[in-house]
């Protein structure tokens, strides 16, 4: 089948892996992209599989908390460019549309450009951001929203520069231990809380990965089954909130803080500007000359 210059590029980016290991791996999948993503880290030719793609939008992440803790919401809006994101009026109009988010009941960013903004309910979200757009000369979208209500604890944030924004909800514990486990979320990113909240395919695709990876070393299967699960112990940890080593003491898990404290996380959200968002290469034209000729 043809395999289109387009999706030779998400795969690189995806990867890491030159063109041609791209296209070659394409082909023999019949354009599968994680199929090829899978036999490319089986092989060890791909560098790293990022779920996500490549993160390259430029924007924000805007949080807003009631004062009790009991409703926030977390907002990305994206702009074109770094310069655009740290504009004034970028920013006005960014904490404009999270305080619309927090007094609204909309669900997602599809409802949420529809409402009456909070700080002039005779124009809407959408309307603003078309104003914004003329003003600052670039495209302006506002793409996610992550609402937490029906709250049981209480609701801590924090937000790294403008780019990756944290909300959780912890039962139990205080401020102190809200704000660091919110700051560990942002720089160590797990995919979920605990172990049995990993998806049961990604658990047994990553299994067959690492037996095709252990299987290459030629040592014996009982040899080999060990390396498996220890690999598989090592991912868990890696993936899970209650798994990781706490960024502030890595001799113990946040699951064991969590214990000495008497608190629990019952939820949590984590969002970088671009997650899976594709940024422009100006030199892909060559790129695609090249993958022609071959």
């Amino acid at each position: 089948m043809s395999i289109t210059a387009a999706t030779v590029k998400e795969l690189r980016e995806r990867t890491g892996a030159g063109m041609m290991e791209c296209k070659k791996a394409l082909v023999e999948t019949g354009g599968d992209i994680e199929a090829a993503i899978d036999a490319m880290r089986k092989s060890g030719q791909a560098k790293a599989a990022k779920k996500s793609g490549r993160i390259a939008a430029e924007g924000a992440v805007v949080i807003e908390v009631t004062d009790d803790g009991k409703h926030g919401v977390m907002v990305e809006i994206n702009s074109e460019t770094d310069f655009v994101a740290k504009d004034a009026n970028f920013g006005a109009f960014a904490a404009a549309v999270a305080k619309t988010a927090l007094a609204s009941s909309a669900a997602d960013a599809a409802a949420l450009v529809e409402q009456p903004l909070a700080d002039d309910p005779a124009t809407t979200v959408n309307a603003a951001r078309e104003t914004l757009i003329t003003k600052v000369g670039e495209n302006v979208q506002v793409r996610r929203l992550v609402r937490f209500d029906g709250v049981e604890g209480v609701l801590y944030s924090y937000r790294h520069g403008l780019r990756i924004g944290v909300v959780l909800e912890l039962v139990g514990g205080d401020a102190v231990l809200g704000h660091d486990l919110a700051m560990h979320i942002a720089a160590s990113n797990p995919v979920c809380l605990s172990a049995d909240e990993v998806p049961a395919e990604q658990l047994e695709r990553e299994r067959e990965i690492f037996r095709a990876q252990a299987l290459e070393s030629g040592k014996p299967a009982n040899i080999v089954d060990k390396m498996i699960e220890g690999r598989i112990r090592k991912f868990m940890e890696e993936v899970t909130l209650l798994g990781q080593p706490f960024v502030k003491d890595p001799e113990q898990t946040v699951e064991k803080l969590l214990k000495q404290a008497g608190a629990s996380v019952r939820r949590f959200a984590r969002v970088e500007v671009g997650e899976g968002l594709e940024k422009r290469s100006e030199n892909f034209a060559e790129e695609v000359m090249a993958l022609q000729k071959d």
